[in-house]
């Protein structure tokens, strides 16, 4: 008997347990509670235990094709002027053989492409409800359609409702890092950005980029301190973007005048940390389980591997899927807690608390072309 099981999210996490898992023999189905598939998103690194997983579920041909190439990393003040360079030979060499360079939706466009006509995706859909016992789970939806099956997946982001309705409230499990992110992308390149490449602008606290990879593949990138989020959430993206980066007169002021709130992508910058990632037929994967922020730069990575252990335990433990689970969390947490304790110590890179933090970050870059330099930022990195 076909084994079945219900994805709440699709996003990476998702759709790239769904290609798991199908490509396992099981039956996915796949809730996601906006109306059509995400595009865009922000810039991302793809290596490590995501590009092997990519490599052995025969999506890694799909996202080469996406892949941008290594970019220079150009940083300016904030009134537009020069600083440095790190030129594109210096990135690739960082990145490696094996490490892409994608828009977070090409992820996503190449793992949907994977499962289209294969696995079911119910759009507009949202979770109301779960059941669970030894034998099953049982799953209502907001339109009174109830599925039952052999184990629900939560792939559903930081603000996880399948957490929500199994483990318990957000607050328990979210660690604020006391940041705040922005993301979207644009239609144009900013007068005085780089093509291909990453044109940043820091000060004290906050950090601004414009990423471009290419015609149609741009997007851009705010980050910044706050010492109460909930307060920055309250006012909006337009609203406290403008304020807080009221000091930097290139390219920003007119982008946020430009912006609508439905077009961004702005949260709290946060991790979750649970003792647990399972619950009798419930399993948390992705931010949802997790989320090692974007300060640790490889959540896309950890969200496809950790999809494809998932499958590799759940073939190895066939008539006990608590087994599995238990199985696949002890292989992947210590990698997971790693790249979370990473993404704490890399929050004075990402929005530089003081001019030393700036220092810190800038002298290693400006001295990444030296390939001693370049090896240690691999390793400090972990790049690989």
């Amino acid at each position: 008997m076909t084994s079945r099981v219900v994805i709440v999210g699709a996003g990476i996490a998702g759709l790239a347990t769904a290609l798991r898992l199908h490509q396992i023999g099981w039956e996915p189905v796949v809730i996601e509670r906006a109306p059509a598939r995400r595009s865009g998103g922000y810039v991302v690194a793809f290596f490590g235990r995501g590009y092997d997983a990519a490599e052995r579920m025969g999506v890694l041909p799909a996202l080469r094709e996406r892949h941008a190439g290594a970019v220079d990393m150009v940083y300016r003040k904030p009134g537009g002027r020069h600083r440095f360079t790190v030129p594109h030979r210096t990135v690739q060499a960082l990145l490696g053989d094996r490490g892409l360079t994608l828009m977070r939706g090409d992820i996503e466009e190449a793992l949907y492409e994977a499962v289209a006509g294969k696995v079911p995706i119910r759009f507009g859909t949202t979770l109301t409800a779960v059941k669970q016992n030894e034998d099953g789970v049982r799953v209502e939806l907001d339109d009174g359609t109830v599925l039952d099956a052999d184990l629900l997946v939560g792939a559903d982001g930081l603000h996880s409702k399948v957490r929500e309705l199994v483990f318990g409230p957000e607050e328990r499990f979210r660690r604020d890092l006391g940041h705040m992110v922005a993301a979207t992308t644009l239609d144009h390149l900013p007068d005085g950005a780089r093509e291909r490449a990453f044109t940043t602008v820091t000060r004290v606290g906050h950090i601004f980029m414009i990423a471009n990879l290419g015609p149609g593949r741009t997007a851009a990138f705010f980050t910044y301190g706050a010492a109460d989020p909930a307060g920055e959430l309250a006012k909006g993206p337009q609203r406290a973007l403008a304020a807080a980066y009221r000091d930097i007169a290139w390219a920003a002021p007119d982008l946020i005048r430009a912006m609508s709130a439905d077009s961004v992508y702005f949260d709290s910058v946060s991790q979750i940390v649970a003792d647990r990632w399972s619950e009798g037929r419930v399993v948390l994967l992705g931010d949802a389980a997790w989320c090692v922020t974007l300060f640790a730069g490889y959540g896309s990575s950890l969200a496809v591997g950790g999809a494809e252990l998932l499958g590799t335990a759940l073939r190895r433990h066939p008539d006990d899927i608590p087994a599995a689970l238990r199985e696949w969390e002890a292989e992947l947490r210590p990698e997971a807690e790693e790249r979370q304790a990473m993404g704490r110590r890399n929050t004075g890179s990402h929005a530089p608390a003081n001019r030393l933090d700036l220092l810190k970050r800038d002298l290693p870059l400006r001295l990444a072309t030296l390939p001693p330099v370049t090896r240690w930022l691999r390793k400090h990195l972990r790049l690989h």
